[in-house]
């Protein structure tokens, strides 16, 4: 393993950044493994849409070690306790066995619990609370998520169970006493990966052509046949919900092609206000920009690790 005084290195940034790749190949150098936080890469059976992209995780024939991938069946509503569970677990293995952990991926909240240590609790459901929000428009579940001081995640706004969830979540931790359960205390370095804006833009379109072509309506076709239904896809948003709702009749092809293309950059516009937010707070994130050479990526942070 990479002679370091770090715990773990995090490679973060918004979709089609290249996050992945590069992690790899950190990998690769330092005898490392990928722990994803991505919180729909954790479905079975939700491979293309959430861009898994297992081919990334070999590099020169050598394939490196990934975790929670494929954690849950798709339709479970797996969430940031369990994320942080899992980690710590998967975290705790890969130390033991003298490996560097590399965490990788987009989702903020998933990051930001890991490198700051969120004390969190397992939230049951309240039906009682559900059935009252049931009955609230869209922007009266959005007023009420905004009225909490400490909002669980703003990008739960996308469709109204996720919000209703977020509400669920905030009213539960206003009245029970956060957990103390020790978090590991982890000595991280943090990297992003970003391109210019147009360049972005251009990569998120061709990811998305690219996604329809190999297959990406068939997999919706399969979890809805497999049983998942039209409102357990749309919950997860994105692909999944602007695909479904093609599938459905609700638009053609070609209208779901620019609004899931224009969700997409709204969708990495909210990752990059996040990490922002994250580095308001204290977390310094190393940024390297995506239009350089993965061996140039490379030397930049071996360089940055070994200061």
């Amino acid at each position: 393993m990479l002679d370091s005084k770090y715990d773990l290195v995090a490679i973060v940034g918004p979709t089609a950044s290249g996050k992945t790749q590069l992690a790899s190949h950190l990998g690769a150098q330092v005898n490392g493994e990928i722990i994803s936080a991505d919180s729909r890469q954790v479905y079975r059976g939700m491979t293309i849409g959430t861009g898994k992209d297992l081919d990334d995780y070999v590099v020169d024939g050598k394939a490196i070690p990934y975790h929670l991938i494929d954690v849950v069946d798709a339709g479970y509503k797996f969430n940031v306790f369990e994320y942080q569970q899992h980690f710590i677990d998967v975290y705790n293995d890969i130390k033991m066995r003298n490996r560097l952990p590399i965490l990788c991926g987009g989702s903020g909240l998933y990051i930001d619990a890991v490198l700051r240590g969120y004390k969190l609790l397992p939230v049951p459901e309240n039906p009682e609370l559900r059935r009252e929000l049931e009955t609230k428009t869209d922007d009266e579940l959005a007023a009420i998520l905004a009225s909490y001081k400490k909002l669980h995640n703003t990008t739960d706004l996308d469709t109204r169970k996720r919000t209703i969830r977020a509400i669920e979540i905030e009213e539960y931790y206003r009245h029970q006493p956060v957990d103390p359960k020790p978090f590991p205390k982890i000595k991280s370095i943090v990297f992003g990966v970003k391109y210019q804006r147009a360049a972005e833009m251009k990569r998120i379109r061709e990811r998305l052509v690219q996604r329809l072509n190999a297959g990406m309506i068939d997999e919706v076709k399969a979890l809805l046949n497999a049983g998942l239904t039209a409102d357990d896809l749309i919950y997860y948003g994105l692909e999944y919900k602007y695909i479904t709702e093609y599938l459905v009749g609700k638009h053609s092809y070609d209208e779901m092609f620019e609004k899931l293309y224009i969700a997409i950059r709204q969708f990495a516009k909210r990752q990059m206000t996040w990490f922002r937010g994250m580095e308001s707070k204290g977390v310094t994130i190393n940024w390297i920009p995506g239009e350089l050479t993965s061996e140039k990526k490379i030397s930049l942070v071996l360089n940055k690790i070994n200061e």
